[in-house]
Formats: structure tokens, C-alpha cells, sequence
């Protein structure tokens, strides 16, 4: 075995890791395309991060696609979020968070719960919107 096939084997651990969280990703926000409680965005711009890492063409596939490419530029290009997605996920985080309340939660996890989900939405209404 040679110098570049041992360095190819070292290098193959990490890059099939993000190639799984990369299809994990967009399997995920694909689901979200149906079921509404589950937002599409932030899943896909997960799985190009995780592609750009692993799998040079399958994040090439994910920025040309016409669907996920478009949330997938804007978010690398100005750090942006569609208004849409940003509205989705801080009315689902809402809905969830009230489901806790009305099941009976303790208040440390309303609180811890609550805190969260708070920072989420303060760090998606701060970024840009497209």
C-alpha cells in the first residue's frame, strides 16, 4: 500500500460520518416537506454542511437542486433565512412549547424548555431574511 491509498483509508472514517449525517439531514427536511410540524430548511442547510465535508457531488447535487438550492445560496451567501421558514419553525417551537404546558410539565423543564426554545427563535429572527 502506498503513501496515498493509507492516507485515502485514514481520511475515509470521517468523510463516510458526514456523508451519513448528510443523508440524515435531507432525508429529515425532506420529511418536513410533508408533515408540517417539522420545518425543511434548517435540515437542508445542515445536510450542505455536512456534504461540503463528505461528499463533494452530493453537496453540489443539494446547491443545484431546485427546491433545497435556492435557502441553501442564501444561507451561504448573506447568512439568510426565508421569512417563511423563519415563521414555521417559531410557531411549531410555540405550539410546542404550549403542548408542554397543557400536558403538565414540571416548571424546571418548562423553563429549561422555554429558555431554549427562546434562543432558537432569537437567533432565526436576528438573521437576515430573503
Amino acid at each position: 500500500m502506498n503513501r496515498s491509498e493509507t492516507r485515502a483509508m485514514k481520511a475515509l472514517p470521517g468523510k463516510t460520518g458526514f456523508r451519513i449525517l448528510a443523508y440524515m439531514s435531507v432525508a429529515i427536511g425532506a420529511v418536513g416537506v410533508v408533515l408540517p410540524l417539522l420545518p425543511t430548511t434548517p435540515f437542508v442547510i445542515l445536510a450542505a454542511y455536512f456534504a461540503s465535508k463528505g461528499s463533494p457531488e452530493f453537496a453540489r447535487w443539494l446547491e443545484e437542486h431546485p427546491t433545497f438550492g435556492p435557502a441553501i445560496a442564501q444561507w451561504q451567501e448573506r447568512r439568510a433565512i426565508p421569512v417563511k421558514a423563519k415563521i414555521l419553525a417559531c410557531a411549531m417551537m410555540a405550539l410546542s412549547w404550549s403542548m408542554l404546558v397543557w400536558l403538565g410539565s414540571t416548571v424546571f423543564v418548562l423553563t429549561v424548555s422555554g429558555l431554549f426554545l427562546l434562543s432558537v427563535a432569537g437567533y432565526l429572527l436576528t438573521r437576515p431574511s430573503c
